[in-house]
């Protein structure tokens, strides 16, 4: 998979994978990595699958109806590569978290539905469900943030609500912060995902 890798800083074991939304590139996120944990390494990834020309990480039937063979696909996909990128980049693989941004976000969410001790967290911008017909794996202590617009066209509150219960009832600790906006990002909202990060993640009290 098309890829940026930035090491961290020595003492620092975290790295981020960033993920893209639709139609971006790896580049993207880059801007959040000093806004979360600047002294972390970084992994950010190209969605494999091209739709009309723009990048994504599975495919789609239509607006918001996922491709269910293709999400299970190039979730393994994904999976598989962070794994070798581990090793080909010397980085801790037990201490990897997630940042995905709206189609980015999703197939991080199906990291963490399909594969247990997949990510060490995850922080997902304006995400959707996954799948609705799968026994999720055991998710204890793995801290989630979830970022939502109540007024998300793409997104509705029911969905971040009904992902909120799935991921609680597996024994993750979910966050969601509730954001008086649509689908783009704010400011405002990483800002409080740093906070959650430096608490849940650094273990630092914000």
């Amino acid at each position: 998979m098309k890829h940026l890798f930035k090491e961290g800083k020595e003492g620092n074991r975290n790295t981020l994978l960033l993920l893209h939304g639709t139609g971006g590139n790896e580049e993207d996120l880059l801007p959040l990595h000093p806004m979360v944990d600047s002294d972390a390494a970084v992994l950010s990834v190209r969605g494999n699958v091209d739709e009309n020309g723009m990048n994504r990480f599975f495919r789609r039937l239509a607006e918001g109806v996922f491709d269910k063979e293709d999400l299970i696909f190039r979730t393994k996909e994904l999976h598989e590569f962070i794994d070798k990128a581990a090793k080909d980049y010397s980085f801790d693989r037990d201490h990897v978290i997630a940042v995905g941004y709206s189609n980015g976000a999703n197939i991080a969410g199906s990291l963490l539905y399909h594969y247990e001790n997949s990510l060490k967290g995850a922080v997902l911008l304006h995400p959707m469900v996954p799948r609705r017909d799968i026994e999720l794996p055991n998710l204890e202590k793995t801290p989630v943030f979830i970022g939502a617009g109540s007024n998300d066209p793409i997104c509705a509150p029911e969905e971040t609500k009904e992902l909120d219960q799935m991921l609680t009832s597996a024994g993750a600790d979910v966050e969601v912060y509730w954001a008086n906006q649509g689908h783009q990002l704010t400011r405002d909202e990483i800002d409080h995902a740093k906070a959650w990060y430096d608490k849940y993640i650094k273990g630092e009290e914000a």
